[in-house]
């Protein structure tokens, strides 16, 4: 029951009244992540340190002195964050096998708070990717591929092999920890967000996905993508439990000076009970191209249910949007180029044995370590960054850039207070229908909903909504105004109420579990 309970209420509160030990609670989900290995969510597992972790929250709590509400709880990081002593790869040729000096921020803070580290998700090479399907380690599944839900909708298979194929992605690029979440193997994961690399696998597993304001949590240890949209976030089961992560890791870090420089509060969430006085915003711009009607539809029925409910609730303009998408690749592409320029094969990651020239060492070592798809990045970044281009596409994205930005500040300066808007174009695609098209197309359709919300900084959240036909979770966005993340998940928490999202019916079989038998493990005890 613990397991899928509230950290604050449930949790937390089982802890301290011995319910449940640090110890018992670490055990279970690990006895969890083996048992559903063949989602491929964990990259890494540290089962000796998170037993290690665990038995000193144990004493903590016999002593009568716990750190805070994470004590003991689980917790899984993406693949992308440095952890010392657990390797961090990235899901790349390049830096598997490295092994980090030191903690990124984010981490630390969780550890600071007693949080038990159980291990490593899985996602796409360096971030790169809206599927969690181009990794070394191979392609996430999402947990509602088996789940009872969808089993009952989708069409039934004559024999097992056709079950396998018929599974479907996670969304990403942070796959593995909405996975990791929606699957009950730890209560709360971190991911990063630079175009919607946490609301959209968040929206396909059914699971809340939080992308904070810019600068309001560290990016210490975060190994780049995107520095000027980069973000840390926060995956958990509920609206409640996003906001207990959150007051622990916001805040200044003196080791990243884009953070704030004012102290973070941490804050409960009051249950909203009269919503007559927000506006709510519905930007036409994210009638998109591709949305499905019964993500349409949904759409329209959350807009009614706060209209019902006595919220004003008002169509808004942000007619920059259509240009966003281009205007990402070109921002997004060119400082990845320069972020990239650092895994030269001297300092730390693959080094290729390639020893004619240094020249020639480099280019066998990137060759190598990165895939087509970060190399393509690497290309296209490279070239709009050229000389005679520079004016042309980077300096026009960054003006086009603002313009986005400012028609946020318009609409939020009319007196919106929260946009609501679709988070993903449709429920998950089936593994083998997604892989049709490249990584870059589907990356293009996919944050089309998601990725302005980081070029104009703000907070955004996903929230689960309901079920699609096929039986699979769909998730509708908030997006609030800069660093009013309490008002924004307030309004998430209410809506979430209304909606009573249905908890994923997992069934787990054993013949699942040779699913990625061909690939090298990288789980260590």
């Amino acid at each position: 029951a613990a397991l899928k309970g509230g950290l604050r209420f449930q949790v937390s509160a089982a802890l301290k009244e011995g319910h449940v030990t640090p110890t018992e609670l670490c055990q279970r989900c690990l006895s969890l992540i083996k048992s559903t290995k063949f989602l491929n969510a964990y990259i890494t597992v540290a089962e000796e340190t998170a037993l290690k972790q665990a038995e000193e929250s144990e004493k903590r709590y016999r002593r009568g002195q716990p750190l805070g509400v994470l004590d003991g709880i689980p917790i899984a990081v993406k693949d992308n964050f440095n952890t010392a002593g657990i390797e961090t790869t990235c899901a790349s040729n390049m830096l598997k096998g490295y092994i980090s000096p030191y903690n990124a921020t984010v981490v630390q803070k969780l550890l600071d708070q007693g949080a038990v580290l159980l291990g490593k998700t899985n996602l796409d090479e360096f971030a790169m990717g809206s599927g969690s399907t181009d990794g070394v380690f191979g392609p996430v599944r999402n947990p509602w591929s088996y789940s009872r839900q969808y089993k009952e909708k989708s069409v039934p298979k004559s024999c097992s092999e056709d079950e396998e194929s018929n599974w479907v992605i996670t969304g990403g690029s942070s796959g593995g920890s909405a996975a990791a979440v929606s699957s009950f193997t730890c209560f709360a994961a971190l991911g990063s967000d630079t175009g919607g690399s946490t609301r959209n696998p968040a929206a396909h597993c059914g699971v809340v996905g939080l992308k904070p304001t810019y600068g309001l949590i560290s990016r210490h240890g975060l190994i780049p993508l995107v520095n000027s949209m980069d973000v840390p976030g926060i995956l958990t089961r509920c609206v409640d439990d996003a906001a207990v992560v959150l007051g622990s890791l916001a805040g200044h870090d003196p080791k990243d000076s884009t953070t704030i420089q004012d102290n973070f509060k941490p804050f409960e969430l009051p249950n909203l009970t009269d919503v007559s006085k927000l506006s709510i915003g519905i930007p036409k711009e994210y009638h998109a191209p591709g949305l499905s009607s019964e993500i349409l539809a949904l759409w329209s029925k959350a807009a009614d249910l706060f209209k019902n409910a006595g919220a004003k609730v008002v169509e808004v303009s942000l007619p920059h949007t259509r240009y966003s998408i281009v205007c990402y690749h070109v921002l997004c592409t060119a400082e990845v180029a320069s972020n990239m320029a650092r895994f030269d094969g001297l300092e730390y990651g693959h080094r290729s044995d390639m020893n004619k020239s240094t020249e020639s060492m480099y280019a066998a070592t990137r060759r190598e370590g990165f895939n087509e798809v970060v190399r393509g990045r690497i290309l296209s970044g490279n070239y709009f960054l050229l000389k005679q281009n520079y004016e042309n596409y980077f300096i026009k994205a960054q003006k086009v850039r603002r313009l986005i930005a400012n028609d946020f500040v318009k609409v939020f300066g009319s007196g919106v207070d929260i946009l609501l808007t679709p988070t993903t174009l449709s429920d998950a695609l089936p593994y083998m229908e997604f892989i049709k098209e490249d990584n870059r197309t589907r990356s293009a359709q996919d944050d089309v909903l998601t990725q302005a919300a980081n070029m104009a900084g703000l907070p955004a959240i996903n929230v689960p909504t309901g079920l699609s036909e096929r039986g699979l979770p769909v998730g509708l966005q908030f997006i609030g105004r800069s660093f009013q993340e309490k008002q924004l998940l307030t309004v998430a928490k209410w809506f979430e109420k209304q909606v009573k999202f249905p908890m994923i019916q997992l069934e787990v079989k054993r013949h699942y579990h040779g699913a990625f038998q061909h690939q090298k493990s990288a789980f260590f005890s």
